[in-house]
């Protein structure tokens, strides 16, 4: 059995918790799978995995294992980065994770230059608002929109500034009015992201008020969405008050179909000091294919006005 995928399918499977949803990632049958894991276990005189109707969790042992595996799944990427890296050519695969929304408005833009530029460089684009596990799921680098943990053992780029503004539809703010302080969108229907911890509210803060504290202020509305575009065109539509990214929305704001409320405050969902990065992990700060990624994608914000 090849070692190299027999810890990559242990380490697939903790972290989907099941052997079908792993079956599904590795693109094999759930049998195969089963047979890797079985011989493994086997192999080592030890259970990795307690096994039941509805999920699959790591025993100490495995959880030990599976620190173990993942540092050395880590370490054969980078030595095979290192070799095909060698050279002036950036060429392999590289796998970036990034927000749908972002990704459709910066990076399908860039990518006809991308090929120009580096024309055996394959890119594999993995879309969600999730914050996914750079090692658990093979990302080479991932674009994360708000604030890092320091504590992440990340090495993390800033892009460019994110604004958020309040925004809505001529249409709508006839029929109900522009709030005009904070605790007026109370009123209102808001259009909200769907957010892991279920939050209901949105924080704001005036800007020219030096240390002006945040205000947090409770949000209702009929549309739930995690995808920001469908909130932007529900906006347009006239269905409420949507907090969207600055560069989302500038073209309809700029055009007429959005008008900003509040624009004397600043914005956001969670912390106020938010921005976009490009992150990825320490063992690749020496990675050609991240290095070219990132700084064409820093170019291509630039010219398109963030910084």
């Amino acid at each position: 059995m090849d070692r190299f995928a027999e810890l990559k399918t242990f380490c697939t499977v903790a972290a989907s918790g099941g052997f079908s949803s792993a079956a599904r990632q590795l693109g094999v049958a759930t049998s195969s799978v089963t047979r890797v894991i079985d011989a493994l276990e086997a192999r080592l005189g030890v259970a990795l995995l307690n096994r039941s109707t509805r999920s699959v969790t790591l025993t100490e042992a495995g959880r030990g294992y599976q620190e173990d595996a993942l540092r050395i799944l880590e370490q054969l990427e980078a030595a095979d980065d290192a070799v095909s890296e060698r050279g002036d050519e950036v060429k392999g695969v590289l796998r970036v994770a990034a927000p749908p929304a972002f990704a459709a408005q910066y990076i399908a833009p860039m990518l006809p230059d991308l090929r120009v530029r580096h024309p055996r460089l394959t890119l594999d684009l993995c879309l969600s608002n999730a914050t996914v596990s750079l090692a658990d799921e093979s990302i080479d680098v991932a674009v994360r929109i708000g604030s890092i943990d320091p504590d992440s053992r990340l090495v993390a780029r800033r892009l460019a500034a994110h604004e958020r503004v309040l925004c809505a539809s001529p249409a709508y703010l006839k029929r109900h009015g522009a709030p005009r302080e904070p605790s007026e969108l109370a009123r209102h229907d808001c259009l909200q992201f769907s957010f892991t911890d279920n939050r209901r509210s949105w924080r704001l803060r005036r800007k020219d008020g030096g240390g002006a504290a945040v205000q947090e202020i409770p949000i209702r509305g009929v549309v739930q969405a995690d995808h920001a575009d469908v909130l932007r065109q529900a906006a347009i539509a006239g269905l409420g008050v949507a907090m969207l990214a600055h560069w989302m929305v500038h073209v309809d704001l700029r055009e007429g179909r959005l008008v900003q409320v509040l624009d004397d405050y600043d914005v956001n969902p969670g912390p106020m000091d938010v921005a976009m990065y490009a992150v990825y992990q320490e063992n690749r700060r020496g990675s050609q294919k991240i290095r070219a990624f990132v700084e064409l994608l820093a170019q291509h914000l630039a010219r398109a006005g963030m910084r």
